[in-house]
């Protein structure tokens, strides 16, 4: 990984030495980068934003898909007329800055007005306190403790505009130090809002400065999630340069996904200083599985990250390149955002499509079942179809589509699946009827893999590598080893997307439980960092498959 100011959000860092001080203050970023109990019915409070199977819907119960833009509003509170104009590029949803004292304090009033100005522009709020950014790291950040009792200072705003409002606990809440810290304080922070009342839906921002190379949101995400008694939180994660590939990508919202919990992508760029992220794949593999991502921001960046305005100065009519792809791009705002069904009235489409027909299982092998159904109808027109294993959604599919294959299964084993259809204003119909199948047994077959060495960064006596795993059999894989020799003085310090042993320069890495089954001609990718002295050079790896 390459040094970094202040990692990947560093546009936070430049607001605030732009508004308040005349030094900066600069940090090396240090990294580059469980059975859930199904996740059924919602758990909220009447007429506000709920989750139900993994999935974000409003308070007529629709699937709200969030399409949204940041808005600096904590250093730019006079920019009023930004909600007006951010509803008009397609956004659906806009995510506001907000400070509780480490700047300016929005007071609940502010707030307030805040609330009003979403609601006449038809856009839903994400309030999100900005205090928190890069606790731990960063001098003057505040905790994620600190961040409830300013929601809490503020609660007359809130309450009532459940329907209306998505509480963002803290942005970014640790950088690259004392992130182990954040699964207590991050139980803690929901467990205190629940107890003081507040039952909005709750957007839990990943440490790391929001990136979590580290994988602690990914790998205690059902902790977090069952400490919420309202089960009404949705994790974010802010994707930057530690996504890089389409295969980093789609790995970390799939670890979410496969387990049923409530995932989106809460900020994101097309370029920045700690890498160039991959915006291609993830607008495109967030609009294939039905993810909210809202992009950063909408002006006002400053310090050298300029590039991360969508608008210059504020005006509508000088959109940027960033902000002209984001807003026409094919999987971006005009093409993918449909405004919250609580703002119907007015012509508002609020019928539901029919359930899809005669769901029924036309196939099986040792590791896929086949499904067909009938097509639904709708008033408007049928946009897309959600299927589920269980109370687990598997796959996200367009309107025309009236097939699936369900792949990566274990042989001789039962599966049930149901099929909900849904239209372009975000209704979604009554669940199919249910169809099951048997895996076929085990009959062997053939297999195998090849593992390829990239260097990705190297800096002073450290360097990050990444390797992608392929099989390269004729069945799908049920797990998969790497092994190698370091040719010099080599230590991996961390890895993600799988686990890794070193014994000496001896070096092992086993896949993860989301990401082992691999189809024939498939790929999936790991990284690390790694100190060194010495001599560098690529060792050869050896694969083999389970």
């Amino acid at each position: 990984m390459s040094r970094q100011i202040l990692h990947a959000d560093t546009r936070s860092a430049w607001f605030w030495w732009r508004r308040l001080f005349t030094t900066a203050t600069t940090a090396v970023l240090t990294a580059v980068l469980s059975v859930l109990a199904p996740i059924g019915a919602a758990h909220a409070a009447a007429g506000g934003f709920h989750i139900a199977n993994g999935r974000l819907l409003d308070a007529n119960g629709n699937d709200f898909i969030i399409r949204g833009i940041s808005h600096p509003h904590a250093w730019f509170s006079q920019r009023t007329s930004a909600f007006a104009d951010i509803k008009v590029v397609g956004a659906n949803s806009v995510r506001v800055v907000l400070s509780g004292g480490r700047w300016s304090v929005n007071t609940a009033s502010d707030v307030a007005n805040v609330i009003s100005l979403c609601k006449q522009n038809r856009l839903v709020c994400v309030l999100e306190n900005h205090d928190t950014t890069g606790y731990g790291e960063q001098g003057g950040a505040y905790s994620l403790d600190q961040a409830v009792d300013y929601w809490l200072s503020i609660r007359s705003a809130l309450v009532g505009q459940e329907a209306y409002v998505i509480i963002n606990i803290g942005n970014e809440p640790y950088g690259n130090t004392l992130y182990t810290e954040w699964v207590g304080a991050t139980i803690n922070a929901i467990q205190r809002l629940r107890s003081a009342g507040l039952t909005h839906t709750l957007m839990i921002d990943a440490p790391n400065w929001g990136q979590d190379w580290s994988n602690t949101m990914r790998d205690n995400a059902e902790e977090v999630w069952a400490a919420d008694p309202l089960r009404n939180s949705i994790f974010s994660v802010h994707m930057y340069g530690v996504y890089n590939t389409p295969e980093k990508v789609k790995a970390y919202l799939d670890a979410f996904t496969s387990r049923g919990l409530p995932i989106l992508v809460g900020e994101f760029g097309w370029y920045h200083s700690d890498g160039d992220p991959d915006e291609f794949t993830l607008t495109e593999y967030t609009t294939l599985q039905g993810l909210g991502y809202m992009g950063w921001s909408w002006s006002g960046n400053g310090g050298g990250v300029e590039y991360l305005d969508m608008v210059t100065n504020f005006n509508p009519a000088s959109r940027t390149d960033w902000g002209t792809w984001l807003i026409t791009s094919a999987n971006g705002l005009e093409a993918t955002s449909v405004e919250a069904s609580v703002f119907g009235g007015g012509g508002g489409d609020t019928q539901r499509p029919t359930a899809p027909g005669n769901l029924a299982a036309t196939g099986s092998t040792t590791n896929s079942v086949s499904l067909a159904w009938g097509a639904s109808t709708d008033n408007v027109a049928v946009t897309g179809y959600d299927v589920y294993r269980g109370s687990s959604r598997v796959a996200t599919l367009p309107g025309g589509t009236l097939t699936y294959t369900d792949t990566g299964l274990s042989a001789n084993t039962a599966y049930s699946y149901k099929v909900y259809a849904r239209d372009a204003a975000g209704n979604v119909s009554e669940a199919s009827n249910t169809a099951s199948a048997t895996t076929q047994s085990s009959g062997g077959g053939t297999g195998g893999c090849t593992a390829t060495y990239q260097f990705d960064s190297e800096w002073g006596s450290g360097f990050g590598a990444s390797v992608t795993v392929t099989n390269t059999g004729l069945t799908a894989t049920k797990g998969w080893t790497v092994s190698w020799t370091f040719g010099g003085n080599q230590q991996i310090t961390n890895m993600w997307n799988a686990t890794s042993t070193q014994s000496g320069a001896s070096a092992t890495a086993r896949n993860m439980n989301y990401n082992g089954v691999l189809q024939p001609g498939s790929s999936t990718t790991f990284g690390f960092q790694a100190a060194y002295s010495g001599a560098n050079t690529a060792p050869t790896l050896t694969c083999t498959v389970n």
